[in-house]
């Protein structure tokens, strides 16, 4: 693992830019660009066209490591190349951006008031690929629907336990358990996942740390202990559906909690747009981004 990595994550200002999008996810980033379901046809087609989109972010002059801190790929996107590079080497060489990799497989059925992971059928090639990559570290999501004691219990375990074969890999895991913005008791769910969160690091060994990816809390700074604890490198921050104006502006009441966006990343950028009109986009969001990230 590389220590200016480390260490960029740990002190730098910025964000992590979440490029992400998986199967399921895709369709969806493709018809925000301007690409339409009827454009396209088969996987392979699709997974090309999301990744002219991601190529044409990360070549942008507005992607740089000054303000971005790190990106978060899909594994496809990680086995590919960008400006005759490969993707992680060209991130972390030519934009001094940490490279990070989702591994989860999706999301199982609802139950107890939480969404899963499915079961990781492949994460120990995956891991083995991403270290010989130079990957720095991974990203895995669930999702909290409701306040359920028994439910967010799962999802940290499954989370925790997955993060120490992550950890034992070399990598440092993004545990992500999302809590949907929409839930009528968004406030009491996040109480009981930070009292699960703060109990479960004890767990991690006391040289190693991970990574946070939560969503914006109901109360102001309520994450602020978990962002100074010594087993936590970052505590980053999912826009969750929020428009980047709404979710910039409640990070902002957040100190130390910095952006880990996705669609507010890439809201109102296209592909008919010229590419000085989609550099001039993308500079305006990061630089929103940003300032919120460092507020």
């Amino acid at each position: 693992m590389d220590d200016a990595q480390r260490e960029k994550m740990a002190t730098g200002k910025g964000f992590i830019a979440a490029l992400d999008q998986s199967g399921g996810s895709t369709p969806k980033a493709l018809r925000l660009y301007g690409i339409e379901e009827s454009e396209y046809s088969g996987d392979e087609q699709m997974f090309d066209l999301i990744h002219e989109m991601r190529s044409r972010i990360i070549t942008s002059p507005a992607f740089d490591g000054d303000r971005v801190l790190g990106a978060i790929l899909f594994e496809d996107t990680m086995r590919r190349q960008v400006a005759g590079k490969p993707v992680v080497r060209y991130l972390w060489e030519d934009k001094h951006v940490v490279p990070f990799v989702k591994v989860d497989e999706g999301l199982a059925g609802e139950s107890d008031g939480v969404q899963l992971m499915k079961p990781m059928t492949r994460l120990d090639p995956l891991l083995a690929d991403a270290v010989r990559a130079g990957v720095f570290g991974t990203k895995m999501r669930s999702v909290v629907k409701h306040a359920d004691a028994n439910g967010i219990d799962a999802i940290l375990d499954q989370q925790f336990e997955v993060g120490a074969r992550i950890l034992d890999a070399g990598l440092v895991p993004i545990l992500e358990p999302e809590v949907d913005i929409h839930a009528p008791d968004k406030a009491e769910a996040e109480e009981l996942l930070k009292a699960g969160i703060t109990a479960r690091l004890e767990t991690v060994p006391a040289d190693q740390q991970v990574m946070l990816k939560l969503s914006i809390p109901s109360r102001d700074r309520f994450y602020g202990d978990l962002i100074a604890h010594p087993r936590v490198l970052r505590v980053v921050a999912l826009s969750g559906g929020y428009s980047r104006k709404e979710a910039d502006e409640l990070l902002a009441r957040n100190p130390g909690l910095i952006a880990s966006f996705s669609r507010a990343l890439t809201e109102g950028l296209t592909r008919q747009q010229s590419q000085q009109q989609f550099d001039a986009a993308l500079d305006e969001a990061v630089s929103a981004i940003y300032a919120a990230s460092v507020a």
